[in-house]
């Protein structure tokens, strides 16, 4: 099974979050993610393919404070003097990483019947849009 759940979406939080150009999306968001049962059915793995994920950690929105600190906190922050473009590959892993457990909770509550419960459940009702206008 392949899916394309909303890599979008996560990039572009994690981009925000982290002082990226949210304009680079376009491109960063291209993926495949990969899920097929192995070991007979009772285990899945799940892989995700992106490409072109382009990030930095150095300059622009990196510098700004909150953007920043969640640089700080990932451990990427700034440049790696001992392995340049080390910060920024692994900046791309996490997002990678964040996309591939975005895909996974997704696809676990297609599978389980709960995505649409729990947007009926959720969302506004038609009285609620009604007052609202």
């Amino acid at each position: 099974m392949c899916a394309h759940a909303h890599a979008a979406n996560i990039v572009s939080a994690v981009f925000i979050a982290t002082g990226q150009d949210p304009a680079q999306n376009v491109e960063s968001f291209h993926c495949l993610t990969m899920m097929e049962g192995v070991n007979g059915g009772k285990d899945l793995h799940i892989s995700v393919t992106m490409p072109c994920i382009e990030v930095g950690t150095v300059g622009g929105g990196t510098q700004l404070a909150s953007q920043a600190a969640c640089l700080n906190m990932l451990g990427v922050k700034g440049a790696n003097a001992s392995s340049p473009g080390a910060n920024a590959q692994n900046l791309a892993r996490i997002v990678a990483a964040a996309v591939l457990a975005g895909d996974l909770s997704l696809m676990s509550a297609l599978a389980a019947g709960q995505l649409v419960k729990s947007h009926m459940k959720y969302n506004r009702s038609s009285k609620d849009v009604k007052a609202a206008a």
